[in-house]
C-alpha cells in the first residue's frame, strides 16, 4: 500500500549499475516511490539516468556545502554529508513531507525482535510487505516528538540473545525526516554521530527501533560511495570529528579484539539533557 505522502531516497555516488538498495527494496515487496539522489560532481551521473530515468533527482554539492558547518576548511566533498542535507529541500520541491535516507548498499532487511521483545537466534529476512512495515514506523514516527528515527544495525545486537532490547538514543545509517522538522547534518566525515550527539545535547530526539535491522555491504568492500575516502583516513580522523563537535562527552577508545581500530565512545549522561521522572516531583 503506496504512501503518497511519503518516499524512499537512495543516497549514492559512482555505482550506477550497482545500487544493491534499489533491488533489495523492491525484493522485499516495497510499491511506493523511490528516488535516486546523486550530485553534480559525479562523473557517472549520465549511466544513473539511463539506469533510473525520471527516479535521478541530481544536486548542486557545492551549493549545499555552503549551507552547513562541515567541521574543516577541505575542499574534499567525497562525502555523503551533502545528499543528507540536500534531502529535505528536494522532498519540498517533490511536495513530500515524509521520507527515509538509505544508503546505496543494503543486501536485505530482518525482523530481530520478537513477540516477547527479545532478540533470538534466528532472525526473519524481510521478502514481502516493506510497505507496510514502513508504514508502520511512519505512524510511530509521526506520534512522536523525533528529528529522525533509524532501523537497527548489526552492532546493535552485539550484546546477545534473549534479553530485553530497547530503544536506543543514536540514529545512523537510515533516517526517517520530514520537511516539518528540518534539521542539518554537521561535519564533513562522521556526520551521522556528530548530530545526534549535538543536535541531543540541545534537546533534539534522534532514536533507533530496534525491531528491524538492515544488512549492508562492508564500507571498504564495495567500491565507489565513500569508500575511497576511509581507505585514505580510515577511523582515526572519520571519530575526531564527533570529539570536535562535542569533546565534553566523546572520547576515543579502542574497538575489536584480534583487530583493534579507534572508535568513538559516548557518554550518554553527559550528552543528552536527562529527564526525570514524576515521582521524584517537589510537592508544594
Amino acid at each position: 500500500m503506496e504512501n503518497k505522502d511519503f518516499a524512499v531516497f537512495i543516497l549514492t555516488h559512482g555505482r550506477p549499475d550497482n545500487v544493491i538498495t534499489y533491488k533489495t527494496l523492491l525484493k522485499a515487496g516495497y510499491t511506493g516511490k523511490i528516488y535516486i539522489i546523486i550530485d553534480n560532481e559525479d562523473e557517472t551521473a549520465n549511466k544513473y539516468y539511463e539506469n533510473f530515468g525520471d527516479k535521478v533527482i541530481m544536486f548542486d554539492k557545492k551549493a549545499i556545502s555552503d549551507t552547513f558547518d562541515e567541521g574543516d576548511n577541505f575542499e574534499d566533498r567525497r562525502t555523503i554529508v551533502y545528499a543528507r542535507n540536500a534531502c529535505f529541500g528536494i522532498a519540498e520541491k517533490l511536495d513530500i513531507t515524509y521520507f527515509i535516507q538509505l544508503d546505496d548498499d543494503y543486501t536485505k532487511f530482518d525482523f530481530r525482535i520478537n513477540e516477547n521483545k527479545q532478540i533470538p537466534e534466528d532472525h526473519w529476512i524481510i521478502k514481502s510487505r516493506l510497505d507496510y512495515i514502513f508504514n508502520l514506523y511512519l505512524e510511530y514516527y509521526k506520534s512522536i516528538n523525533a528529528k529522525s528515527i533509524a532501523f537497527a544495525q548489526g552492532g546493535d545486537f552485539i550484546s546477545g540473545h534473549n534479553i530485553d532490547y530497547k530503544i536506543k538514543r543514536k540514529c545512523m545509517n537510515s533516517f526517517f525526516c520530514s520537511t516539518d522538522r528540518p534539521f542539518n547534518f554537521i561535519g564533513r566525515i562522521n556526520e551521522d554521530v556528530n548530530t545526534y550527539t549535538f543536535c541531543g545535547s540541545l534537546g533534539n530526539l534522534f532514536f533507533t527501533i530496534p525491531c528491524v535491522k538492515l544488512d549492508q555491504k562492508q564500507t571498504q568492500s564495495n567500491s565507489g560511495g565513500m569508500t575511497d575516502l576511509y581507505l585514505d583516513s580510515g577511523t582515526y580522523i572519520k571519530s575526531f570529528y564527533t570529539i570536535m563537535y562535542q569533546p565534553s562527552s566523546v572520547k576515543i577508545r579502542l574497538m575489536g579484539t584480534s583487530h583493534k581500530r579507534l572508535h568513538h565512545s559516548i557518554s550518554w549522561k553527559n550528552t543528552v539533557p536527562v529527564i526525570l521522572d514524576e515521582t521524584y516531583k517537589k510537592i508544594q
